[in-house]
């Protein structure tokens, strides 16, 4: 390289702040600080300090490209304290995220003498080494900025100013399934493969045209991306929300040319979870290495730091010493002390803002099912918890838009200091309550105003009483800390309330069509068709009833009983094919989900299924709660409400084809990126659909880097129809 060539770069360490440019000239590298310091360093600067997490991420910021000498990009560095070890290992990474590649710095900090520290500084990009060691005084400055701007000089002249050594750079990927506790940054193992994915940030494009080194690995800072709940876009709609509503928190999806298309990794040091029932109480820290909620609620025994675990006591913020005593006390309370919530006739329950869902894991004892929600909030990645430890959940709100649950779904509501004000605006919120719970249904309110009589409290409560007698909703129950009420069985009442004008009768809609995305409504639906409730009876039981509600949309008993025995039959032989232990599977979808056979046939396994109806397909969801199963309604010309690597199965009868007549983000591409993004490594996608859709997939499957075997089964009409079974392989950037 005869040009001169050069990079500007910032490091940032705290307040501490550096700004230099590093050059190249006939082979010779030259580092210059362009700007004084203005803060001590802090990290190794005095004794009792550690170096770690140190992060580097070249992006550009002005123009220019990339491995082009004229543009202007820049380094950052971010660092963070912690308590002095004698010795101690640290992984450091930079990634460049045009060239697809990661660089891995590993750093020891030893202790000589008092005061004085030796820092060992290893690289390695794609198989070459190098290495910078540098001893500073801890009362000086001076060298550790030397030492800092050759180590980013260093890497700059390795990576940025020889891009093309890097151009073929890829993924690593594990070709036979890991050790359960091994993760996905260990060294690279005899037998492991490196494939031509490209690490880059790609989006979509209207034309999907996938490269035929496959599909692009997203950056390693994108391994938690959510496109529907992506903070930057949120932003850019700010002023168009209601924010005194929460708005911001809902489901806000970008146009298809503005979603990463590209293949979310896994976290740095992830591991293949731990399974259940052990991963109720223990998940890997690396999983979801997120500290705040063991910070803020550590006290109140939601979650706590045990060495290379997050441990969950089964604590929340209104049941510290554990959800079973709560549980009990609320059995106490519906039942008048005779019994518990099975009794009070409860099996299935809505817990909004569910924390870490410690209530819904101490509910499966009682074979109570629970379908939790809490947004992505403040409260960071309390559903990723939730779904790392096997329980149901979901990141939903309740802020100006219906819940995409089917009216009478549930016997109980719970609210444990959710966070919800159901006093305001007329109490349009209870009323969403009131639409989602079955007749002679409890309402549970954990909260300060239930019990607290400073502050506004007692205004609050007056409120809430004002609009729950409104509604006819009975006050059953009301100690310690929490008040229940019962929602009547019959409409007696919310007419004659309706005459005086204490609140407004909904008019009538078709509940055959899913309620997605609809606005709420702040009035309540009268059970008039009385003809078509039915008394389910308790679980097991109910898993076989036939619901009222598929006589509605044609669905004979006849249809319903042949639909269930076919899904028997089908999960038999899907075990014969995808030959893996049972209790490697844990978290379920069933991505269409018609009248829950598939979850009604896995029902004796320790799994659970959440069963998504199509919001353009007809309304069989009541009939999956009739059933005492879970789901919810989803359009997937969208991407879903989770985390990546929240499901361990996916399930796809006959998805593609239903959205095979196009519109933009429903192409098959699309809905295979999707299912990436959810599934966990090595875990399984079974897809079964027409021919030509089914050979498609099986042409892609190796660029989404999924393992694929093709197989015949007989359909329904006792036709041969193909099936994929598809297997997520366990890759990581490296």
């Amino acid at each position: 390289m005869n040009a001169r060539s050069h990079r500007k770069f910032r490091i940032e360490l705290g307040k501490f702040s550096i700004v230099g440019k590093a050059s190249v000239h006939r082979g010779k590298t030259t580092v210059q600080n362009e700007a004084e310091t203005t803060e001590t360093i802090a990290w190794g600067a005095r004794e009792g300090s550690e170096i770690t997490g140190l992060q580097m991420t070249p992006h550009r910021s002005i123009g220019g490209s990339i491995g082009d000498p004229s543009g202007a990009d820049w380094g950052r560095i971010g660092s963070r304290h912690k308590a002095f070890e004698e010795e101690r290992r640290s992984n450091w990474s930079a990634s460049q995220f045009g060239l697809g590649i990661t660089v891995f710095w590993n750093a020891r900090v030893e202790r000589p003498k008092a005061r004085r520290h030796l820092v060992t500084f290893r690289s390695s990009a794609d198989g070459e080494m190098g290495t910078l060691s540098v001893a500073f005084d801890s009362r000086t400055g001076q060298l550790i900025l030397v030492a800092l701007l050759l180590m980013i000089a260093s890497f700059y002249a390795g990576t940025l100013f020889r891009p093309d050594s890097y151009s073929s750079s890829a993924a690593i990927v594990r070709s036979t399934p890991p050790d359960p506790g091994r993760s996905s940054s260990s060294p690279p193992s005899q037998g492991e493969t490196r494939f031509p994915n490209k690490v880059a940030l790609s989006y979509r494009t209207k034309s999907v045209s996938i490269p035929s080194s496959g599909v692009n690995v997203c950056p390693i800072e994108y391994n938690e991306y959510i496109p529907c709940h992506d903070a930057n876009y949120t932003r850019s709609l700010i002023k168009s929300l209601d924010i005194s509503r929460e708005e911001e928190l809902e489901s806000h999806c970008p146009p298809p040319e503005r979603r990463l298309f590209c293949l979310v990794p896994p976290p740095v040091d992830y591991k293949i979870p731990i399974r259940w029932p052990t991963s109720r109480d223990y998940v890997w820290r690396s999983n979801v290495n997120h500290s705040h909620l063991a910070e803020v609620k550590g006290g109140q025994n939601w979650v706590h730091e045990k060495g290379k675990l997050w441990w969950f006591p089964g604590g929340g913020t209104h049941f510290k010493h554990g959800a079973s005593e709560y549980i009990e006390r609320l059995g106490n309370m519906t039942t008048n002390e005779t019994g518990d919530l099975r009794t009070a006739g409860v099996f299935q329950v809505l817990d909004v803002g569910c924390g870490v869902a410690s209530f819904s894991a101490y509910l499966l004892p009682l074979d109570i099912h629970t379908m939790s929600f809490a947004p992505k909030d403040g409260h960071e990645n309390q559903i990723q918890f939730a779904l790392e430890r096997g329980i149901s959940a979901m990141i939903s709100v309740l802020a100006t838009k219906q819940l995409p649950f089917p009216r009478n779904s549930f016997e109980m509501v719970h609210c444990s200091r959710c966070r919800v004000d159901w006093h305001e605006i007329d109490g349009i919120l209870l009323k969403e309550v009131d639409r989602l719970l079955r007749p002679n249904g409890y309402f549970v309110y954990s909260a300060p105003p239930a019990y607290r009589k400073d502050k506004d409290f007692p205004m609050i409560w007056e409120k809430l009483s004002n609009l729950t007698s409104a509604m006819c909703w009975k006050l059953i129950a009301q100690q310690v800390q929490t008040a229940i009420w019962l929602k009547p069985e019959n409409d007696l009442c919310r007419l004659q309330n309706a005459e005086r004008n204490l609140l407004t009768i909904c008019d009538p809609e078709d509940d055959t069509v899913p309620s997605w995305r609809s606005p709420l409504r702040n009035c309540l639906k009268l059970n008039v068709e009385q003809s078509n409730f039915q008394k389910l009876p308790p679980r097991p039981e109910r898993l076989s009833i036939y619901s009222k509600s598929l006589e509605k949309i044609g669905v004979t008993p006849e249809k319903f009983d042949t639909s269930d025995r076919f899904w028997q039959e089908q999960v038999r032989e899907y075990w014969r094919l995808i030959s893996v232990d049972k209790t490697e599977i844990r978290n379920v979808m069933d991505m269409n989900a018609y009248y829950g056979g598939f979850s009604v046939a896995l029902s004796t396994l320790p799994m659970w299924v959440m069963n998504i109806v199509p919001a353009t397909m007809s309304n069989t969801l009541s009939a999956i709660y009739d059933r005492g199963l879970v789901g919810a309604f989803h359009d997937w010309c969208m991407p879903f409400s989770t985390y990546p690597r929240s499901y361990d199965l996916l399930h796809a009868s006959h998805l593609f084809s239903h959205y095979n007549d196009g519109g933009e983000g429903c192409g098959i591409e699309d809905i295979m990126l999707e299912m990436d993004r959810i599934i966990r490594p090595q875990g399984f996608i079974i897809i079964r659909d027409e021919d030509s859709i089914v050979s498609t997939i099986r042409n892609l499957a190796p660029k989404f880097l999924w393992d694929v075997t093709s197989h015949v089964l007989e359909n329904e009409e006792k036709r041969k129809e193909p099936i994929l079974v598809c297997r997520k392989k366990f890759w990581a950037i490296v």
